[in-house]
């Protein structure tokens, strides 16, 4: 089933608001769009926007593949994205993001066990003053954490698996 077929109001909306010689500028919200209900675009999502804008397919990997609020592979329910660049690097988030990893008993991409954190590394998230922060990504939308230590971290992802039922 296509987007505009599953979502028809949302994609006549998004669509709306773009002339239609520009209708290229939807990509960005229609890949959110896409990934809205399983968390990652399907190559299937990718081709139908493609199709529906006008433009290559490439182009619509190349803009999933650039950002990191666009997934391309169902991972973990929520996706814990650490800020390790150089001001906050220098706050603490490498040493963070290591005894996160060893806390959870993954690495830095990986996905725990019971499928419910992927932990990432990634690039600014204009917080620098906040950190060791984090954002994460789930079914409830992107939310920032300021001023973590691994302690609150892992009350908050207890916190998710008892709010989604995964708590044992």
């Amino acid at each position: 089933m296509s987007l505009a077929e599953k979502y028809p109001k949302e994609v006549k909306q998004i669509l709306a608001k773009y002339p239609p010689e520009h209708k290229r500028s939807a990509v960005m919200p229609l890949l959110y769009l896409a990934q809205r209900e399983e968390g990652y675009i399907t190559k299937a999502a990718m081709q139908d926007i493609a199709h529906m804008l006008d433009i290559t397919e490439t182009d619509v990997v190349s803009i999933v593949g650039f950002y990191t609020l666009y997934h391309d592979k169902k991972e973990g329910k929520y996706r814990l994205q650490v800020c390790t660049d150089l001001p906050c690097a220098l706050r603490g988030a490498e040493e963070f993001l290591e005894n996160l990893c060893g806390n959870l008993g993954i690495k830095i991409g990986e996905t725990t066990p019971d499928g419910l954190i992927t932990l990432e590394a990634v690039m600014c998230l204009a917080a620098c003053d906040k950190a060791p922060m984090f954002q994460t990504q789930g079914p409830d939308g992107i939310k920032y954490h300021e001023h973590m230590t691994v302690d609150k971290t892992m009350e908050l992802i207890e916190a998710l698996k008892t709010s989604t039922g995964e708590a044992k």
